[in-house]
């Protein structure tokens, strides 16, 4: 077990939830100890904790038993019903804390700018590659000897209750490790390990956070982490930073290129951040529509920044009926979007049934020009959050087919149209055809999306894909060895020399084990080679091909099969993260967003941005005036859990049904977590429970331990950014 021993653990930011204590490192000489150098020397230091008060997890009210009961009912806390004494905006938005406390506006600056991004990067670094030195997996970082002596002390040094950027800073980190594994394998792979343990730092730094702030508020906190925009060089020296290059980025009021750690943990594929609790809270509050933002986007086609929220709860009482807002909700993006397929595969196969090779028919204009509105939003969901992110989502793969099948019937279908010849516009329709392999089986992953098949057969499909194209281009080899001695035969009975397509379907057959004409014709290329070439091959690739590519199928689903929890929850969090949009052209269903690109983008030119705003959406809400009303009412009444009903206000449900559940033989067994205990009750059990530490501090001392040595916490810190690769590119 390695680690540098001068990697220590610094105390918690001082806040009034959790007190701060300051205990130092001792050491002995005894032989019992921890070692925590990869080699061992003459002055090894064994620590140990000699009394109660050196463990500051241990201690503090917030660490009490009362408190990890009042953190088990968060979840329940932060699903209530807002209270009607909480303000909120004219678009229902409610903030809590410092931003409670500012004015309302229409756009909101960033209130992080002053956050020293570039600064706790390069830190974290620094400590990441100080503390691993040696190869582990991950089930061996999450060992309990490896948390104390590593991750532990990286928490403490790390952690800050006011500083939100710290996940997203190891995330940076994270994605740099993994990029230098693939380029410098001389390491093995400890750089595998250290992206491993800032994935885990991020998970119990995120975890004490959500043990700082409960209720609503740690809603809040937990969600200002994970979808604040951050840049990897913000405050850094001049001398270090890039020069920004605003043409790549549309204007966005200073949000302009921005990530938000939510994102870099979908890039870097963090599925066990992902499936942790605080980030599932965030996830599931963004999905519901409880937790509102205003997300940054790389490209918009149809851009409208006049108004930029703050990370907010939502309210629906007193928002807008119809609030245009609510149709960039994931859950109801994935309703809408549903909709808009099953409408595409409808007008798919009345086309198809109506077909006429011959002209052109009704049915094939109306799905020509909705199968275009749905292309563009397509299209326009992959400049939103980039082509990494866009291709994560389970069914991605499935419509950049149909989108290169479309496209490619429409190209042939114009072009035959402009010539005027039958024969075209005919294989148009052909290449048309073939798409419905796509679409059927892009309803299915829609509707079972957690299905675990549909996970593990999207996984394979890319693996088979990448395979194939290998053995197509190492087996080329052999198609020019037989053409080759197809052209040199001297055979008077070999007829008409077979061309590249009649020998590739001969291998073709070989290798799927369908046929042996290729065998039985191997002689005419060649009395010796021929054969030869054509039973080599055939070994190559119908048994040592086949076996290969049946072992690394059987090896994906199983890896996949055996984390399902965290494959479907990181899935979860794509859809999630990919429904909130910002382009305003999602507004528009198809194919009314064909005409918004016709109408409204030369008037972005013309009118003020106040302006374009105002007609943008009055024109949203009259096109999805019934969506809107439906939205409405159903976040009205479903959106928020109501508060438990006290018996002030008439007895509730149980107690009408008191009677009935008296003949329930479990009825106290239910009931006796129904009411939180009565507080001297509380206070006795915490007098025990810190009377069970102190035995439990004895027996931990007794064996040789570690404490944690607290450090001043770092000055405050300033912030400026780019692509995250830059970071690297100059020393700090």
């Amino acid at each position: 077990m390695s680690g540098r021993a001068g990697i220590q653990s610094s105390s918690r930011s001082n806040n009034a939830q959790r007190p701060t204590s300051n205990p130092r490192y001792q050491s002995n000489g005894s032989s019992n100890g921890g070692d925590i150098s990869p080699k061992r020397t003459n002055s090894a230091q064994h620590i140990k904790i000699p009394k109660h008060l050196d463990r500051p997890h241990l201690t503090g009210k917030n660490r009490t038993l009362s408190d990890v009961l009042r953190s088990h009912r968060n979840q329940q806390e932060q699903e209530t019903l807002i209270g009607d004494d909480e303000l909120a905006d004219r678009d229902g938005c409610v903030r809590e804390g410092r931003e409670a406390m500012t004015p309302r506006e229409n756009f909101y600056a960033d209130p992080n700018t002053t956050l020293d991004i570039y600064y706790n990067i390069q830190r974290i670094r620094r400590l990441v590659l100080a503390s691993i030195e040696d190869p582990y997996n991950m089930e061996q970082l999450k060992e309990p000897r490896m948390n104390v002596l590593i991750v532990k002390p990286l928490v403490d040094r790390l952690y800050d209750a006011d500083d939100i950027s710290i996940v997203y800073c190891l995330f940076v980190n994270r994605m740099q490790f993994l990029r230098e594994q693939q380029f410098q394998h001389h390491h093995q792979t400890v750089n595998l390990t250290r992206a491993n343990l800032c994935e885990l730092v991020a998970v119990k730094v995120l975890r004490r956070h959500d043990e700082d702030f409960s209720g609503k508020q740690g809603l809040l906190e937990l969600a200002r982490i994970l979808v604040s925009p951050f840049q990897p060089f913000q405050n850094a020296p001049p001398e270090i930073c890039p020069e920004r290059r605003k043409w790549q980025y549309q204007n966005q009021g200073g949000y302009e290129g921005k990530l938000t750690a939510l994102e870099v943990a979908i890039v870097s594929e963090s599925k066990i951040f992902l499936s942790s609790s605080g980030a599932q809270k965030v996830i599931d509050g963004v999905y519901r529509g409880r937790i509102v933002y205003t997300p940054t986007s790389f490209l918009d086609i149809l851009p409208d920044h006049y108004k930029h929220k703050p990370i907010s709860l939502y309210d629906p009482r007193h928002a807008p009926l119809l609030n245009q807002y609510r149709l960039i909700v994931p859950r109801t993006r994935t309703f809408v979007e549903a909709t808009w397929f099953l409408i595409l595969i409808g007008l798919y196969c009345f086309c198809m049934v109506k077909q006429n090779h011959d002209e052109f028919t009704m049915a094939e204009a109306i799905f020509l020009i909705y199968a275009l509105g749905w292309t563009v939003d397509e299209c326009a969901s992959m400049l939103e959050h980039g082509w990494q992110v866009h291709t994560q989502e389970l069914w991605a793969f499935l419509d950049v087919t149909f989108v290169v099948i479309f496209l490619s019937y429409l190209g042939l279908r114009i072009y035959a149209w402009s010539v005027n010849s039958l024969d075209l516009g005919r294989q148009a329709l052909d290449i048309l055809a073939i798409a419905s392999p796509v679409l059927f089986p892009r309803l299915a992953f829609n509707l079972m999306p957690e299905n675990m098949l549909f996970i593990a057969l999207r996984a394979m499909v890319r693996e088979f894909t990448a395979l194939s194209l290998i053995a197509v281009w190492c087996f080329a080899g052999f198609l020019l060895s037989l053409k080759w001695l197809s052209m040199g035969s001297a055979k008077d009975d070999f007829g008409d020399k077979p061309g590249p397509i009649e020998i590739s379907k001969w291998m073709l057959w070989i290798w799927f084990g369908l046929d042996g004409t290729g065998i039985t014709e191997s002689p005419n290329f060649h009395e010796i080679l021929g054969p030869a070439l054509m039973v080599v091959y055939a070994f190559l690739g119908n048994t040592l091909f086949l076996t290969v590519l049946v072992s690394i199928l059987s090896n994906t689903f199983s890896k996949i099969a055996a984390d399902a929890t965290a494959e479907i929850q990181f899935r979860r969090a794509v859809s999630t993260f990919e429904g909130v949009k910002s382009d305003s052209l999602f507004s528009y269903f198809p194919p009314t967003n064909i005409l918004a690109i016709m109408f409204l983008l030369p008037l972005k030119f013309i009118a003020s941005p106040r302006w374009f705003h105002k007609i943008n959406i009055t024109i949203v809400r009259i096109l999805n005036a019934p969506l809107l009303l439906a939205i409405a009412y159903y976040e009205r009444q479903y959106l928020w859990k109501p508060k438990r009903k006290q018996t002030i206000h008439g007895p509730s449900k149980r107690e009408k049904w008191a009677f009935w559940n008296t003949f329930n033989v479990h009825a106290e067994i239910q009931e006796v977590f129904d009411e939180e205990p009565p507080e001297e009750v509380m206070q006795r059990i915490e007098e025990e429970d810190d009377l069970e530490d102190a035995i439990l501090e004895n027996s931990f001392a007794g064996q040789g331990g570690v404490r944690s040595r607290s450090m001043s916490p770092g000055s405050a810190m300033q912030p400026r950014r780019r692509r995250l690769s830059s970071v690297w590119q100059g020393d700090p």
